[in-house]
């Protein structure tokens, strides 16, 4: 059977690879991209090699209204997704605040995150039996996490925001997969791995393996019937993995998800 799966970041890196393999696949693909005409080049040209539903969505994920847009956009769409891959990620070397006021790295890979799931899971855009998976790092073991200093008033580096980033994704995973425990929809984080990418090189000038090698656990979390309501997890090269000590912690993860709540309040309309 044809799913429809939402990757988002997946007009390069490893979100491309994941994008092309599921569409080989015979997958639908809803391919986001920053903004409207890289979208739509990467996923004309997706279209091409596969001849499968490739449809371009966009928006910039460090402005939250971009976010809130991109939800309508798919909602426009009227395809309930199937499968949500919270792909997209940034590493920044020097601190950037939004128009919203964010820390941008957390902006992208937090903020973003539990703002585009929570109003779709609101407008009902995601299957009963859907799947949300969330890509995070290892990185997250080297993290702490102050809910009250979320934007690094108190120093800032590249690495730092970064890894708190990932700790953030794991914490959240955890937090929904909880709030969702009445439903069957399932959701789940993964490390990658250390793989070829801009961020990558960018980030931590590093070569890596390659971007299919990266797309693997997030194929197989979004494809698998071995993960059949299976949820709350971390999953390193296909398989179960533990986390931090801090990201098991219930209680960051719900404070996290209160502050973080609070923050976007404003933009849920």
């Amino acid at each position: 059977m044809a799913l429809t799966i939402l990757i988002t970041g997946s007009t390069d890196g490893i979100g491309l690879a994941s994008s092309q393999i599921l569409a080989s696949k015979g997958h639908r693909v809803l391919l986001h991209g920053r903004n409207e005409s890289k979208a739509k080049r990467v996923a004309n040209r997706l279209k091409v090699d596969y001849k499968v539903g490739v449809k371009p969505v966009w928006g910039d994920l460090s402005v939250m209204r971009e976010v809130t847009a991109l939800s309508r956009q798919i909602k426009n769409l009227d395809q309930p997704i199937d499968v949500l891959i919270n792909n997209a990620g940034i590493y920044l070397h020097k601190k950037e605040i939004t128009p919203d006021g964010f820390e941008k790295t957390m902006a992208v890979n937090h903020f973003a995150v539990q703002l585009l799931t929570n109003l779709l899971l609101k407008n009902h855009l995601v299957n009963d039996c859907g799947r949300i998976i969330i890509v995070s790092s290892v990185a997250h073991k080297y993290a702490n996490l102050n809910v009250n200093d979320l934007d690094f008033s108190q120093g800032f580096t590249g690495f730092k925001a970064y890894a708190t980033s990932k700790l953030a994704n794991i914490l959240f995973t955890k937090d929904l997969a909880k709030r969702l425990s009445s439903t069957n929809i399932t959701v789940n984080s993964l490390h990658p791995g250390v793989i070829d990418t801009k961020l990558l090189r960018s980030g931590f000038d590093l070569r890596g393996a390659d971007v299919n090698k990266g797309s693997e656990t997030s194929v197989f979390l979004a494809l698998s019937p071995e993960i059949s309501g299976v949820t709350g997890q971390y999953f390193v090269d296909c398989k179960k993995q533990k986390t931090s000590t801090l990201a098991d912690s219930a209680e960051l993860a719900s404070s996290l998800w209160e502050r973080s709540e609070e923050k976007l309040k404003n933009f849920y309309s």
